[in-house]
Order: C-alpha cells, then structure tokens, then sequence
C-alpha cells in the first residue's frame, strides 16, 4: 500500500509530518509539497512557469520533495514523475485552521491538492485542524501545535478507506477535527454556507491612493447538521463526503429554456 501526501501549508509544515506519523504504520508514505505556504489558491495549475523540486529531508530524517509551485502542481509531479506507481491512497493535509463550507471549499489549497488526485480515482482525504491561541505554543523559538487527536483519527479513517475504498458516487472525504473534541467518534455532515463573512480593511499608501487588505471574521449561522455547526457547536470531528462532479440538475436547466 502506498500514500501520497501533501497540503498547502508547505513541505516544511509540522502538520503535513503529522500526516505522514499518522499513517505510516499502514502503508509507504510519499510526501510531496509545496515548497512554501500556498494557502487560499484553491485549484490553481502553473503553466508558465518552470517547476523545480527539491529534495527535503523532514524532522523526523525521512525524505521529502518540496516543489516550486501551488499544491495541484505538487499532487501532479508526485503521480506523473515522482512515483512509479498510483498510490492507494491521498492525504491532504494536516491544515492548520479548518476548512469547512460551500463558498471557501474551491478557494482552499488543501481541497485543490485533494481534488486533483480524486481526479485520477485516487481515494482522498482533506484533513483540517481548528486551531487557537490557546492551541499555539512556542519551544525553542518554533510553533508548535499538538496534532495528537488529529492523528489519531487520521489513522482511523484511513484504515477503513484502505480496507474498502470509498463509496461509489463519492470522490473525497473532507474531515475537520475541533480543536477541542466532544468525542472521537466522526460526525457526518453537509457543507455549511460559508467559513468566514469577508472583511475588507482600506488603507492609504503614502502617496494617499487606496490599497486593501482581504480578511473574514467567522460566519456565525451555522445551520444544524453542517459542519460548521457540528464542528464550533458541538465539537465534533465531521466527515463530509465531496463529488466533484459540479453538474447542477440538467432538467432544470431543460424547463428554463422552454
């Protein structure tokens, strides 16, 4: 059995080691990843630029490959050059900060990486962690941020999509760990309508012309039965099933045009 492994965050993220501990007691584990922070790309493909890779050789000694591009260019060379043979098995993530709902799905660089390996049949997981100040410590001048819980039920899912695959009619499982968990049971549950209500912070260069800074603050109305509701009410671990097949209902569309 063989994992690929990747995320967003960078093949220097501390998650994306957790990612790697979590599962390499049930199979080879190949991680490659961006060479810096990519968050927010979503889906994106460089194709006028050259990629290079870079070797790297992780914390825990073992080898890497950063590449010099967004996390879909990383999952691209991993299938088409770097290993020999398709894995069993992709992994994206551990993201810090989670990712949940409709409208930041596609902007999320841990989701384009997923995606682009359930494109190829690969049975994928997108895997985030919620964190806090209080979930932040700092040793030696480094962050570090306990990715146990997380782990642990990474190793859980993945033994179950090992032995059965996924279902049919699902490409990806999107899972969003609390960051202070109510059980270590995984709550099934839909898209929420968003993560974040955007904010837009207006400043002055010195010159007096406006510039702008895009941020959110967290979208509050989480309906029951939705991640986010799941996830920030109830403390949950969610697991919500993702279809790539974006094709909305054809016979709507039929009447529409009568």
């Amino acid at each position: 059995m063989k994992a690929l492994i990747s995320n967003d965050d960078g093949i220097t993220a501390s998650g994306i080691l957790a990612s790697k501990n979590a599962v390499e007691d049930l199979c080879e584990t190949y991680v490659v990843a961006p060479e810096t922070q990519q968050s927010g790309i979503g889906h994106a493909l460089t194709l006028y630029d050259p990629l290079r890779v870079n070797e790297h050789t992780l914390k825990d000694g073992s080898k890497g490959y950063g590449v010099g591009g967004t996390p879909t260019d990383a999952v691209t060379l991993a299938l088409f050059e770097i290993m020999d043979s398709k894995p069993d098995i992709m992994i994206s993530g551990i993201n810090t900060g989670f990712n949940i709902g409709k409208a930041e799905l596609t902007t999320s660089g841990t989701l384009g990486a997923a995606i682009e390996a359930a494109s190829f049949g690969i049975p994928t997981i997108a895997i985030s962690l919620e964190v806090t100040r209080d979930d932040i410590k700092f040793e030696n001048g480094a962050v570090e941020i306990d990715f146990e819980f997380a782990k642990k039920m990474l190793n859980k899912l993945t033994k179950i999509v090992l032995k059965k695959g996924l279902p049919e009619g699902i490409d990806l499982l999107n899972v969003n760990v609390p960051a202070n968990p109510s059980d270590d049971e995984f709550e099934i549950a839909k898209l929420s309508e968003r993560m974040y209500t955007p904010v837009i912070e207006t400043r002055l260069d010195p010159r007096g012309k406006p510039y702008y800074w895009i941020g959110g603050d967290p979208y509050e109305s989480h309906a029951p039965g939705s991640d986010g509701y799941a996830l920030r009410t109830l403390n949950k671990t969610t697991i919500t099933p993702i279809k790539i097949d974006l094709t909305s209902d054809m016979s709507l569309l039929e009447k529409w045009l009568k």
